[in-house]
Formats: structure tokens, C-alpha cells, sequence
């Protein structure tokens, strides 16, 4: 990312020294709004759980496409601890694993308290990944089969076997409020404002959410991911 002095010099040197404040704003939200996961992570994973809280909790409506891991708010400590501590591997940062998952644990609350709507949307495959083994999953998958019947949650599994005539998987996403979309990749967060592109997420959800199942139909595919457990 350009300095605050890169810019004056490049605006200086255009002849447009009045345009640098603005575009030392904007090149400062641009480097907020799009952070890589070695730098979010640098001092452990407990912190960005923290972060993610207030933005949580004052969410009304949240829409999540997961495609990868169930997540977060469903996760159970045994299944959190076992990403996490994948991700923490991987990315090489301090193991702070147990209060990442405390943290985490934290954004269950939501599902039980206040004015909240969470409307999540999952691939059938995401059933079938082991993640942490066959105990681990078999316990994750019990608990989503109990938050299923929550009032706050609609629960939609994506069939593996679905013609995908007007979506296709994509990454995993969250939208917050129709205001605000996190989009997690493997080396980065994005996080997104722009109304157009938050419509753009929008219309993805919508369309991903046509062949989803909802109620007996997607607790049968749950059932039966228990079932292939053995």
C-alpha cells in the first residue's frame, strides 16, 4: 500500500495537491476493508473472534453461505478448536486456540437472546468433511440437528446432488444487515460496503437458496451424514 507521503508526492506531482486527503482516506479504508489473515492474526486467533462480536450481536438479520466449514455461531467447542487449530498450523500464528474458542463460543448467545434472525444456507458436502475426526464431527452434526429447531435460525442444506442452473458454490460469506458482507478466502478477509456489490451477495444468496431444503428435508440430509459416520 502507497504512504500518506507517496500520495502528497503523486498529487503534487500531477497538479492536484488539493485531491491527497481524500485519497489518503480512501486508501486507508481500503487497506481496513481488505486484511490479510497473517496480519489479522499475527498475535493469535482470539482477538478477530473479539472483533466480530459487536458486529454479531447488533445484527438483526444475518444470511450465511457456507460452502467449506459450518460455521461459526453453529460450531461446537470440540469442532471450533479443531479449525482453529488447524488454521493456527497452517498460518504459522501464536496458539491461543482455547481463547479463540471461548471467543468464538461467545456468538452462540445470539441464537438465544434479543431480536435476531439468522437465515444460513450450507452445501450438503460441508456435512460430510470430517473436520477433527469422526467423534468431533458426529458431535457437531448432533448439535446442529438441536439448533435446527430454534425460531431464530432457518437452517437450508444445499443437496450435493442439486442442478445448479443459476449458482454455483462459491466462497464463504456473511451478510450482515444488507449493509455490510465479510467474504473469508484462504490468505485474507474481505470485508465489502459498496451497495452495489452487497446487492451483488444479495442476489447470489437468493439464488443459492432456490434448490436449498429447509425443515424434515434438510434434517433427513443431516441425519443421513450422521448415518455415514458409521
Amino acid at each position: 500500500m502507497p504512504t500518506d507521503a507517496d500520495i502528497r508526492t503523486w498529487c503534487e506531482a500531477c497538479g492536484q495537491p488539493d485531491l491527497a486527503p481524500d485519497l489518503i482516506r480512501a486508501t486507508r479504508s481500503a487497506d481496513q476493508l481488505y486484511v490479510h489473515w497473517a496480519r489479522k492474526h499475527r498475535t493469535g486467533l482470539r482477538q478477530a473472534q473479539q472483533e466480530l462480536l459487536p458486529l454479531h450481536e447488533r445484527t438483526r438479520v444475518q444470511r450465511v453461505y457456507g460452502s467449506k466449514v459450518v460455521t461459526g455461531f453453529l460450531q461446537t467447542p470440540g469442532y471450533a478448536s479443531a479449525l482453529l487449530s488447524a488454521i493456527t498450523r497452517f498460518q504459522g500464528t501464536p496458539n491461543d486456540v482455547a481463547a479463540a474458542v471461548e471467543a468464538r463460543m461467545q456468538r452462540q448467545r445470539a441464537l438465544y437472546e434479543g431480536d435476531h434472525r439468522f437465515v444460513v444456507l450450507m452445501e450438503e458436502t460441508v456435512l460430510k468433511y470430517r473436520i477433527g475426526g469422526r467423534k468431533v464431527m458426529a458431535e457437531q452434526l448432533a448439535h446442529l440437528l438441536e439448533v435446527m429447531q430454534l425460531p431464530s435460525l432457518a437452517f437450508g442444506v444445499i443437496p450435493f446432488t442439486t442442478d445448479r442452473m443459476d449458482a454455483w458454490p462459491l466462497e464463504p460469506f456473511y451478510v450482515y444487515d444488507d449493509a455490510t458482507v465479510i467474504v473469508e478466502t484462504l490468505t485474507a478477509e474481505i470485508r465489502i460496503t459498496e451497495a452495489s456489490e452487497v446487492s451483488s451477495y444479495l442476489r447470489a444468496f437468493q439464488a443459492l437458496g432456490q434448490p436449498a431444503v429447509y425443515g424434515p428435508p434438510a434434517r433427513a440430509l443431516v441425519e443421513a451424514a450422521v448415518d455415514a459416520l458409521g
